[in-house]
Parts: C-alpha cells; sequence; structure tokens
C-alpha cells in the first residue's frame, strides 16, 4: 500500500537540527524515494557557540548513512580525530592519577576478562593499544583505510557551528531538504492539542504534520506552547555553569591530541579539545560551589599554569549557564524534541550531540506512514529515550561517584549515596564482586556499554573482588597471549600509523595514500 505524504518541519538549525532532517531526509525524503517533504525553519540571529565539539564513534554510521564524505568533514569544520577521553585529577588531586576511557574494547573482551589477569593495574594501557597510540598523538587510521573505518575506534572533535553549516549545505544541496530563514514567533494550535503550525515574523504561516522541535533552551513548542514539564537533575549531577574560551596552538604544527583531555579541579572540571587550527576548553562547575568570579579566576589559573597558556588573563571567556534535567516526555502529539530543547546534563563523555543522535535515529525508524499512527510512534520513542537518558545520567554519576577527592565539598557531596540513581547504587554494590554484564542495563544497546564502565572503574580504582565472576574464563595462557598481543599490536600501530596532525592534513589535501597497517 503506497505511504501518504507526510510533511516534517525542524525548528532551528545547528548541529540538532540539520543532522536530524538530514537522517530523515536520507532515509523518506522525496528525492530518496520516500514520501516525506522536509525543511527546516532557522533564525538568521541566532548564534553558535563553536568552542569545539566532541562525538562518539557512532557518529561514523550517521555521517556515512547520510551520505556525507569525511573528507568533507575534516576540510570543512576543522575536525580532528577522537579515541576517547583522558582523566587527569579526578580520582585524587594529583596531577600524576591520570586513566583514559579508550573508544576501542578490550582486547579478547568476548572470550575473557583480563582485568583478572597480573600486569593489569594499568587497565586501558594492558588491554587495548589505544591508549598508547593516544599518548603518541597518533591517529586511528591511515589515508588508504577506507573512510569511515579505521584500525581503532574513533569519533571525530569539530567545531559546532561549521559542522551546522556543513550538514545544512550537504542537506539542501544533496538530500532535498527545503531551508527556511526566518524568525518563528508564534506556535498555532490545532483543536486536538496537536501543533497546527507555525508563524514567523515575515507572516508566513508554516503548516506541518510533524514537527520537531530543535530551538535549544528557548523550547518554542516543546516548552513554551505544549508546556511539557522539565525534569530537573540538579539533586544528581550538580554542574550548571561552563566557561568557555578558545586558545590558539603554540605553532601552526603543533601537535593535536586525539582524545578529550579533562582534569579535576576542585569545583568542577576542564575539558580540552585541539582542533587543527586551535584548542577550545572550557570550565565545568557548579554555582551552588563557587561563584562565578571564583571560577573564573580558578580557570584563567589553570590556563596560565597548567595548560601553559601565555595570555591566560586577555583571553575572552564567555560564560554558559544551563540547568542539567530534559523533559517528562520527548514526543507529545504531532512534536517531538531534539538537542537542549528536550534536554542537558553537561559536556561530559560527549553525551550531548550522541543523544541528538538518537533521537534523530529513533525518529527515523519510528516515523508512521500514517498520521494517524503518531500517537505509538511516541509512545515507543518516549520508553526508549527516557531509558537512554536514565542511562547517561547514572554513566555520567559514576565519574564523580567513585572518585576519592576530598579537596572541596563539591567532591565530597557527588559520593554521597543520596546523591546516586538508585541503579547506580545498586550496580556498584553488585561490581564489588563482579564486572559490569550486558544484563545490568535494560537497552539493549546503550551509548556507554559494559566495557566504558569497566575503563571508568578501573581508572579511578573501584575495588572489585571477583568473587561472584564466572570462573569458566580464568585460563592463563589464553589471557597471557592476548595481552602479549597487545603490545605487538603497540608497536606495529606505533611503526605504521600517521599522526593525528598528519592524516588530517592529507585528508584535506588530498595526499597519496601509504599502506595498510597489518
Amino acid at each position: 500500500m503506497q505511504q501518504a505524504p507526510l510533511s516534517i518541519l525542524v525548528l532551528g538549525g545547528g548541529a540538532a537540527g540539520w543532522l536530524t532532517a538530514a537522517l530523515l531526509a536520507a532515509e523518506h525524503g522525496r528525492n530518496r524515494g520516500g514520501h516525506c517533504d522536509i525543511a527546516v525553519v532557522e533564525s538568521p540571529n541566532v548564534p553558535t557557540i563553536g568552542v569545539g565539539e566532541g562525538t562518539w564513534p557512532s557518529m561514523r554510521e550517521t555521517l556515512r548513512r547520510i551520505g556525507l564524505p569525511e573528507r568533507r568533514l575534516f576540510a570543512e569544520c576543522d575536525a580532528s580525530f577522537k579515541q576517547g577521553s583522558l582523566f587527569t585529577s579526578w580520582h585524587t588531586e594529583s596531577a600524576h592519577d591520570r586513566y583514559y576511557h579508550p573508544f576501542s574494547l578490550p582486547h579478547g573482551y568476548f572470550e575473557l576478562d583480563l582485568a583478572r589477569q597480573p600486569g593489569t593495574d594499568d587497565y586501558a594501557h594492558a588491554v587495548t593499544p589505544q591508549a598508547a597510540i593516544c599518548d603518541a598523538g597518533m591517529a586511528p587510521k591511515q589515508l588508504a583505510t577506507p573512510e569511515y573505518a579505521g584500525v581503532l575506534n574513533y569519533g571525530y572533535h569539530f567545531d559546532a557551528g561549521k559542522f551546522g553549516r556543513c550538514l545544512r549545505d550537504h542537506c539542501v544541496s544533496q538530500l532535498g531538504v527545503q531551508h527556511l530563514s526566518a524568525e518563528v514567533e508564534q506556535v498555532e494550535g490545532a483543536a486536538d492539542g496537536s501543533v497546527a503550525a507555525l508563524h514567523t515574523r515575515e507572516g508566513q504561516r508554516l503548516a506541518a504534520d510533524l514537527f520537531v522541535d530543535c530551538s535549544g533552551n528557548s523550547a518554542l513548542i516543546i516548552g513554551d506552547h505544549l508546556g511539557i514539564p522539565w525534569v530537573s537533575k540538579a539533586s544528581e549531577l550538580f554542574n550548571d555553569r561552563a566557561l568557555a574560551v578558545q586558545v590558539p596552538h603554540e605553532s601552526a604544527a603543533a601537535p593535536i591530541a586525539s582524545v578529550t583531555r579533562s582534569t579535576g579541579l576542585a569545583n568542577g572540571w576542564v575539558w580540552d579539545i585541539g582542533l587543527p587550527t586551535r584548542r577550545g576548553m572550557g570550565y565545568v562547575y557548579a554555582s551552588d560551589f563557587t561563584d562565578d568570579e571564583t571560577a573564573e579566576a580558578h580557570f584563567r589559573d589553570f590556563l596560565a599554569r597548567e595548560a601553559a597558556i601565555a595570555n591566560a588573563a586577555e583571553l575572552s571567556v564567555r560564560q554558559l549557564r544551563f540547568a542539567p534535567g530534559h523533559r517528562s516526555v520527548f514526543w507529545q502529539r504531532n512534536c517531538v524534541a531534539v538537542g537542549m530543547a528536550a534536554g542537558f546534563i553537561e559536556p561530559l563523555e560527549a553525551s550531548a550531540l550522541a543523544l541528538i543522535e538518537q533521537s534523530a535515529g529513533l525518529i527515523r525508524d519510528f516515523l508512521p506512514a500514517q498520521f494517524d499512527q503518531m500517537g505509538i510512534a511516541a509512545k515507543r520513542f518516549n520508553r526508549q529515550m527516557l531509558a537512554h537518558w536514565d542511562q547517561i545520567i547514572e554513566f555520567l554519576k559514576l565519574h564523580y561517584a567513585v572518585s576519592t577527592r576530598s579537596d572541596s565539598e563539591y567532591w565530597r557531596a557527588h559520593r554521597e549515596p543520596q546523591t546516586w540513581p538508585e541503579s547506580l547504587r545498586e550496580n556498584l554494590a553488585l561490581w564489588r564482586h563482579r564486572a559490569p554484564a550486558r544484563q545490568d542495563f535494560p537497552l539493549a544497546q546503550p551509548l556507554f556499554p559494559p566495557a566504558s564502565y569497566r575503563y571508568v572503574l578501573h581508572g579511578m580504582g573501584y575495588p572489585c573482588d571477583f568473587v561472584r565472576a564466572p570462573r569458566a574464563d580464568d585460563n592463563l595462557e589464553l589471557a597471557r597471549a592476548k595481552l602479549a598481543e597487545v603490545q605487538r599490536q603497540v608497536a606495529s600501530f606505533r611503526n605504521g600509523l600517521p599522526g593525528n596532525r598528519e592524516l588530517i592534513e592529507q585528508l584535506i589535501n588530498g595526499a597519496h595514500p601509504r599502506v595498510h597497517v597489518e
């Protein structure tokens, strides 16, 4: 049976709006043989932050699916490779206390548990070559490696503003998405409580079957018009402020870190994202534990002292404010919220863009063939997205809950079990005696898999006696062989992989490929 035409209007551009439009158009757009007409209306007067964004490896499949060439991402979005996160001074106050959360799974992850073997105290370096490759500032692939593939798992860092503009051009020129530049001033409701149309300052009435609210903090449809309540998570994750700054590299040839560097401070943490033309840095903190003036002073001191930024006192710092939480539901009648209109927690572990991907992918997959099936799609979408939000909040809180820092009330308060989600309290009790496992998570495909929890728990020194772990994998000979294979991979990759900056320049300039790493 032929599907009835369905019109979709996305309110707001940026990464959220254009990524959602791209995923919908690539699957359901008219010029791809689908049944949807898709348009994006965005204000010409809304600035983007553009300090640098980090992604999860899922972004590779997302961009491949919408047909955006990987070389274009690097050429137009000031992009670099991201292979995970490096945490410093999270477990204790010491600057020597550091660990990796790499994107690659531990070697032999589905065969045996290497953490139970001798020589794995530095877990990430022992069980995957990626930590050592990140230490060396190397890329996760060679030029000859097919696009969106790698010898090591990876995501990206890029300029958020440039990424949105790149997606906009791709949507309009390749995917048939209509672009409307206008200021939306009013939401027109229908008699049944759904949304009938948007009205612009220019006098346009924009009607559609489905509205996607990507209007950011203003949440013009989901919040202002539909009145969907906000669920605060400030009692679990305290951060509600950030200071952001763009920092120049020491030179045009300076190495580019292939991880997001996260450094704990007394009342928050600092991110450091390396892009080809600059570094995007920021300080995330909680206003309940420090005031804005003190936070800025501490941040500038960190830039000068720890990051060796010569002109730290002169840099223009931008303050961002946010309320940690999300909507009670995300899809109400014929409106679904994506991005900050749906919610925001904090920048830790690059969850913001990953949630946009999850949301847009589920809209694509649940999109009904008929308008009268919208309620079924909304019910399923809300159920899955609430589960994603719960799991992300649990994972982010884990980083704070198992810290042993005692230099401020900020860290001590995070360790109070009453501030932990119930699922985290239960899981941490179980993980004293066995490793995180798939059955601990309600989602079949959680954003952060059990291996991610392993990296954080081991990196933060969380004790586990493994008395409840299965004994079937106590194969010392196989374990030694797997650990030795990791070290051989380290040697091979160090010999064959280019530096992060080197590969980026090759991709942009179209250099001749080198031989694949074996």
